[in-house]
């Protein structure tokens, strides 16, 4: 039996868990896809994560987040970087002809600041900490003092997400219980689609052994009192914390519809690229060529009547 309470050697060992994911080698494609998309741009970093991480798909997408120190680091319209700071992640759709194929991304962008903010325990958008508690590499950086700051919000993110695992979770079980309830508590509260599964999938084969060594670290960082005996953990959690805790996580799980509507909304007039990430989209699932013209691509709610349209007459909704 092991009883852990605070262990200032623990902040150290989330660290390098972290800063080892951060730098392993990937893929070139997505070097030079990067390189691409950063051109000169003064950008601090940029964080590649989600299922082309765990897995290429020559066909797929690849998922980005773009790291600033100002808005006005990143070049849109001037609407785009006012929702941007209003309501972050503006998203992005980017393709790149690398070694003669066709990349595609989605490129998700916000501030240091504001990934310092939503990797914070009291903030009500779950959405940001719960994907950045799982792994990521830094694929672009400015230097070491933005490194450090983006490892820095990273770490948070892991603290927030094993907080919350503790406070959420069963009284005892192993750390990969405690992973599998709190995703499915997050995937919940932001209303994704994805299948009942997901949160088991996430935490399979070696990934299950990084997010394993993970909560037990996170805790003793943050002075969260337990106990393990062989793979089992029993957290310290009064009742009145957990039902506090509870009642703190319903106002998070209530903002999620709104949330994502919003940001559909603002998708709507933001999203860059959206009209051809759509095209690609039909594409893959159902084989038809949107074959979107110039003027289509740059106003897709204008010509959105015409293309559901052209959509309808060649069978995309009923098959």
């Amino acid at each position: 039996m092991n009883d852990v309470r605070h262990d200032p050697l623990a902040a150290g060992r989330v660290a390098r868990i972290l800063t080892d994911e951060l730098v392993r080698p990937v893929e070139p494609v997505v070097t030079a896809f990067v390189g691409q998309l950063v051109g000169n741009a003064p950008v601090l970093g940029v964080l590649f994560y989600g299922s082309g991480l765990r897995q290429m798909d020559p066909e797929g997408i690849l998922d980005f987040y773009i790291v600033l120190e100002r808005q006005a680091d990143w070049v849109r319209g001037r609407a785009a970087r006012e929702a941007n700071a209003l309501l972050p992640p503006n998203v992005e759709y980017h393709e790149r002809i690398i070694d003669g194929r066709t990349v595609r991304a989605k490129v998700a962008i916000l501030t240091l600041g504001q990934f310092r903010t939503l990797t914070a325990r009291g903030c009500l958008d779950t959405t940001i900490w719960a994907r950045f508690c799982q792994p990521a590499r830094l694929v672009w950086v400015r230097d070491g003092v933005a490194a450090d700051a983006i490892l820095g919000c990273l770490i948070r993110a892991v603290g927030v997400a094993a907080w919350w695992a503790a406070m959420l979770g069963p009284e005892s079980g192993s750390a990969l219980v405690y992973w599998e309830s709190l995703f499915r508590r997050t995937y919940a509260a932001e209303l994704r689609v994805e299948g009942g599964n997901r949160a088991t999938m996430l935490l399979a084969g070696e990934l299950g052994t990084r997010f394993a060594a993970l909560l037990p670290a996170a805790w003793a960082a943050s002075g969260l009192s337990f106990r393990q005996e062989g793979e089992t953990l029993y957290p310290v959690v009064p009742a009145e914390a957990r039902a506090r805790a509870e009642r703190q996580w319903r106002v998070r799980a209530d903002m999620g519809r709104p949330l994502n509507v919003a940001r559909l909304f603002k998708a709507a007039f933001t999203f860059a690229g959206g009209a051809r990430y759509i095209a690609w989209k039909v594409r893959r699932h159902s084989g038809f060529d949107l074959a979107l013209t110039p003027f289509e691509a740059r106003h897709p709610l204008i010509c959105l009547p015409r293309l559901l349209w052209r959509l309808q007459g060649a069978g995309v909704f009923r098959r």
